[in-house]
């Protein structure tokens, strides 16, 4: 069993940056990949950003370039540059036991996920 923690979102102007972190409760957390997903009101949820048990990361395509994901003992943190008012939704942690496999998914089968952070992005 693992729970998930995030914080560190608020408001930020457009162009601002953000770091939001996930705090992680559990055991062999090695053996888990990890990912953020969002969800803008109105909208369906979307996949961000993962991270394999060997630290391969994937990126939605609109974050590419401006958003970086990694990973710290029990924390695994999401940088956000660059942000859009299109950045603006709630952000959830997401967790997989997966240690064999050297890639993470992008679709939302993740068995653990945070209750969120929430990202305003405006001037």
């Amino acid at each position: 069993q693992l729970q998930l923690v995030e914080s560190g979102g608020g408001l930020v102007q457009p162009g601002g940056s953000l770091r939001l972190s996930c705090g992680v409760r559990g055991s062999r957390l090695d053996e888990y990949a990890f990912g953020w997903f969002r969800q803008a009101p109105g909208k369906e949820p979307e996949a961000v950003s993962c991270i394999s048990v060997t630290g391969t990361t994937n990126y939605a395509g609109p974050v590419k370039g401006r958003f970086t994901i990694s990973r710290f003992w029990n924390t695994v943190y999401l940088q956000m540059d660059s942000l859009k008012p299109e950045d603006t939704a709630v952000y959830q942690c997401v967790a997989n036991w997966d240690p064999r496999s050297p890639s993470c998914t992008m679709q939302p089968q993740y068995t653990y996920w945070g209750q969120g952070t929430s990202v305003t992005v405006s001037s």
